[in-house]
């Protein structure tokens, strides 16, 4: 679809999907999680098989109306962003833990975290489909970059995090207060001082987290949306998958978060996908690889991968006898009672980070 007929041809098609996206965000904040809880296994589940449904409700829906084509190229750009989501959900584990978020402020963080990434990655498509519709030659820097990509990610293995080497959390710890503890789920507070009076406004760590989510998503969206695009150039198609994929993410982390580690062959499946997204957009002048083809060696790769993960489990590292576990920190309550999160240590060597 060429950029310039996308807002006369469809439309209504756009207004009419992203009223949706804003009805289920609405629904989800202000009817379901109004008030803060720790979402259950149950919960989770079902929450998640709704969204898939709903994928799947659109994807026939435009199958009936656009064509099959269509119908498949959702389908394929829809798993591969699903696949792909689930690498978040790694990284997204090793926040909370980190930062030691209680479990019934988590939902919130990843609602206004995804509600971010929505706007970002739309801005991102959009880019992105400019730039393919004014420089032909572009595609083939995003077939480069995805098979480097997936090549890194087979060699490179992350299994832990360190949120203050981050330039963004650094960056707002230059120019922002960040208060010591939790305040319940609020992002920004005012603290009383020892007069009795108020100290100036300053963030919480949980704006600390939601901050690391957005940015982890910005990481990983520079990875899905270039796949996407190897799959089709219909600018709807790469959106809509990206938003089912994107509003599923909350439910598929509470749904995985206590087993992800289980599959650790999955990193291997993506990065096979992603050299082979990357590949067939490298060779689409020279051979067109039919949608159907493509969606099944995806799936494919991903059922092999989560199968091995599950027939081969990882072997338990080895614990020294000699090295005794330190006690486990409570969680925050209330403000009252606060508890110490993330690094203590290193919000002590900064006192003009207290509240």
């Amino acid at each position: 679809m060429r950029w310039e007929v996308i807002l006369e041809e469809g439309i209504w098609l756009w207004v009419g999907f992203n009223a949706f996206v804003l009805a289920m965000l609405a629904l989800d904040l202000g009817v379901f999680h109004r008030n803060a809880h720790q979402i259950s296994i149950r919960e989770a589940a079902l929450t998640s098989l709704a969204w898939v449904a709903l994928a799947l409700a659109f994807c026939y829906g435009l199958y009936r109306i656009e064509g099959p084509r269509q119908g498949l190229e959702f389908l394929t750009g829809y798993l591969i962003e699903k696949a792909l989501s689930v690498d978040n959900i790694f990284v997204f584990v090793l926040i909370f833990s980190y930062f030691k978020v209680p479990p019934k402020y988590q939902h919130r963080v990843l609602f206004w975290g995804i509600l971010g990434a929505l706007l970002m990655r739309g801005f991102m498509i959009g880019a992105g489909a400019f730039l393919i519709s004014r420089f032909g030659w572009i595609m083939y820097v995003f077939g480069g970059f995805l098979v480097i990509t997936g090549i890194r990610m087979l060699f490179h293995q992350d299994d832990h995090i360190e949120p203050e080497a981050n330039p963004v959390l650094k960056l707002l710890r230059r120019f922002v207060r960040v208060t010591h503890y939790y305040h319940g789920q609020r992002f920004i507070v005012r603290e009383p001082n020892e007069s009795g009076g108020k100290l100036p406004w300053a963030v919480t760590p949980l704006f600390v987290v939601l901050l690391m989510v957005e940015t982890t998503d910005l990481i990983f969206a520079v990875d899905s949306i270039p796949a996407v695009f190897a799959v089709t150039q219909d600018t709807f198609i790469v959106y809509t998958s990206n938003v089912f994929a994107i509003l599923g993410l909350r439910a598929l982390y509470f749904l995985l978060a206590g087993v992800i580690e289980k599959f650790h062959y999955l990193k291997v499946g993506l990065s096979i996908v992603l050299v082979f997204v990357g590949v067939k957009m490298l060779l689409a002048e020279v051979y067109h690889l039919p949608i159907s083809l493509s969606l099944g060696v995806i799936a494919i790769v991903l059922s092999i991968a989560a199968g091995a993960s599950l027939l081969f489990p990882k072997p338990a590292a080895p614990s020294s006898p000699l090295e005794t576990p330190p006690p486990p920190e409570p969680y925050f309550q209330d403000a009252a009672t606060p508890t110490p999160v993330g690094d203590v240590q290193a919000n002590e060597e900064h006192p003009e980070h207290r509240a």
